[in-house]
């Protein structure tokens, strides 16, 4: 990091059109959250938090006491008889429990021992036993009152797990009925003289003593229009392999517990037995089964958050409002394009933005561990890290790119003004010599007037591939994309170098060209542009110095020589009648001029031949080939694996 001193100053100082990408990503954030679109990892964020606590102590208040598989084979039938409930209710009774939870529906008898049942069950007012209100309803014991009856239904998220417990709502007839957790824990939290009252700081909710349960809203936290019809409120699992103390029937009827396990103690029964398939999704929670708790166990953690936070003060789940939750999100948002714009170096904007991404996952967990909070994580992680590493890398690149571009514009306009006060000087008091006819003849003075254009329109043609776009080369005033498939490329190269007004092609009678598609996979742009310049000089060594030329063969195409396999082939061939012997035969010993040196250096870099020969019967054949495959990074070449190609005759 470098101190800020007046220069820094003035950096900072043109940031508003630097800002736009980063706050266009914290706006497009906001904007999908919005739409629900970051719901579903908020939650699973919300899971790993609460899954990552440490354990904590075993709530001994509240005991499971759960009929599994080896009490349903000692009964023999399921359901499990009234006779067989009321005789482990009476047996719990006698351990002085000081609620009693049913966690199995009894809308009808279930023979035998029904009426023994009802006896019990009407003699104990600290049974509590369930009922259904969603479709389709269950109704409670219609031997009971509704105050002892309480409902069971849950609302689950859209991915299917679990993670809110309703606690109270309103049906049809407009009768308002509790849940089971909200029955078993008012009447055990009604002894330790706190009774269900209004909130006071939020007049609609739930309170016991100083704590509130407040219903959660549509769009409370990582919700997007939830369905928050009657009054929910998060659950905050107990954490832990072992929340509970849990038995079995069997134990509790052969007397193997502890009196104080269960005196004065919240008793649940339910059934644990795997093959009925009373479960609770919820991804909270470890388990043996991943992603799957009992039922009775869903309900135990329910009863556990509303009895510990009246009693011990632990937090319940709570969020932000939401103008602080994106308050919250734009705070971190500018913290990562000021880290990117501030820090110089790629490596320390690594190894800052990835303390900052620790210390916000820190504080998110932190936050959710001490005091309940469950703030937005995910999104305000991912405003963080784009603003603060993504764009300033692209920031980095676009700046070394501009300052590629600006040192190319200087070697170009070195070399236009070596050129321009050099050749072009010369050039020009040659043309203006050459207008006495008696002096030079007016087709030298016309040629020599192309040449003074052409020279000019290199600068304007190399300017506008350096400055305007990287995927474009100009061979004329119109650019072609170098992304195209490359025999369209090399067709749009054919087309534009033979319209030239060269003497060359104006003798030309015959033009057989042959374009067919060819494997471009493993070529860079570079390698496309060069590709490019080698036929156009090609063709323009055609058009300027074969002036009898009256057909040409262009081919640019596959071939499949043995063993060489697969290769492309550019191949320029004329008849033309003035060859001269020194110019026939390509020794790859020699130097040659500048088109031969950069089309020797374009063969190398492709692992391919170039060569230039005689064409038969009159003529000369240019050409390159190289193989189609991956490029090896050895820079020499087996020359056996290259295949001569037959000459394409007259």
């Amino acid at each position: 990091m470098e101190n800020f001193g007046p220069r820094r100053w003035q950096q900072l100082a043109r940031w508003p059109m630097g800002l736009v990408p980063g706050v266009l990503v914290v706006a497009v954030v906001i904007a999908t959250r919005g739409l629900g679109w970051w719901q579903g990892l908020e939650w699973k964020a919300l899971d790993t938090f609460l899954r990552s606590r440490p354990a904590e102590p075993l709530d001994d208040r509240i005991v499971i006491v759960g009929i599994g598989e080896a009490d349903i084979q000692q009964v023999g039938t399921y359901p499990i008889p009234d006779r067989y409930l009321a005789d482990l209710i009476t047996t719990l009774e006698t351990y002085q429990p000081r609620v009693i939870g049913l966690d199995i529906y009894r809308d009808l008898p279930v023979q035998p021992g029904h009426d023994e049942f009802r006896t019990v069950a009407q003699g104990l007012e600290h049974l509590v036993t369930i009922e259904k209100l969603l479709p389709p309803p269950v109704t409670g014991p219609n031997f009971l009152p509704p105050e002892r009856i309480g409902f069971v239904d849950v609302v689950p998220d859209g991915d299917g797990f679990w993670r809110r417990s309703l606690l109270g709502a309103a049906t049809d007839d407009g009768v308002y009925h509790f849940a089971f957790t909200l029955r078993l824990a008012e009447r055990y939290l009604a002894q330790a003289g706190l009774s269900l009252e209004n909130g006071i700081r939020n007049p609609v909710a739930m309170r016991f003593g100083p704590v509130e349960l407040a219903p959660l809203t549509p769009n409370a936290g990582g919700y997007v229009g939830a369905d928050m019809g009657g009054h929910q409120v998060l659950v905050n699992y107990r954490s832990g392999p072992s929340p509970f103390r849990r038995l079995t029937m069997a134990q509790v009827q052969t007397g193997q517990v502890e009196p104080e396990w269960l005196r004065d103690r919240i008793v649940l029964i339910g059934v644990t037995a795997p093959s009925i398939k009373d479960f609770a999704n919820s991804a909270a929670i470890v388990s043996d089964n991943p992603g799957l708790v009992f039922g009775i166990e869903f309900q135990a953690h329910a009863i556990s958050q509303i009895i510990s936070a009246a009693l011990d003060n632990r937090p319940l789940l709570r969020v932000w409002p939401q103008p602080i939750e994106y308050g919250w999100i734009i705070l971190w948002g500018a913290a990562g394009l000021g880290l990117g714009r501030i820090l110089r170096h790629p490596l320390w904007q690594l190894l800052v933005v990835g303390g900052g991404s620790l210390v916000l996952l820190g504080t998110g967990f932190g936050l959710l561990l001490w005091q309940g909070w469950w703030i937005p994580v995910v999104p305000t992680l991912a405003v963080f890290t784009v603003n603060g590493v993504v764009f300033p890398l692209f920031y980095w690149y676009d700046r070394g790119l501009r300052s590629r571009i600006q040192e190319r514009q200087r070697v170009i306009d070195n070399t236009f003004s070596a050129i321009h006060n050099g050749p072009l000087q010369t050039l020009s008091q040659l043309l203006r010599e050459s207008r006495d006819p008696a002096q030079m003849s007016p087709a030298l003075h016309r040629r020599l007037h192309d040449l003074n254009r052409d020279l000019r329109q290199v600068y304007t043609l190399v300017q506008q591939e350096a400055l305007i776009d990287k995927q474009q080369i100009y061979l004329g005033p119109q650019g072609i994309d170098l992304s195209l498939p490359l025999h369209q490329l090399l067709y749009q190269v054919y087309t534009q170098t033979l319209g030239k007004d060269l003497p060359g092609f104006q003798t030309l009678k015959v033009k057989l060209i042959e374009f067919e598609p060819m494997s471009d996979r493993t070529l860079s742009l570079d390698d496309r542009r060069d590709l490019c310049r080698f036929l156009q000089e090609a063709l323009l060594n055609v058009g300027k110095h074969a002036p009898n030329t009256t057909r040409l063969w262009i081919t640019c195409k596959q071939i499949a020589p043995e063993p060489a396999g697969v290769q492309n082939l550019i191949r320029v061939a004329d008849n033309n009648q003035d060859n001269r012997s020194e110019h026939l035969v390509y020794d790859s010993n020699a130097t040659g001029g500048q088109g031969t040196q950069q089309a020797e250096q374009l063969s190398k870099r492709l692992r391919g031949q170039f060569r230039r020969y005689p064409n038969s019967p009159t003529g000369t054949v240019c050409e390159l080939v190289w193989p189609t495959g991956r490029r090896s990074l050895w820079p020499f070449k087996p020359t056996a694996l290259i295949k001569r190609s037959k000459h394409p005759g007259k």
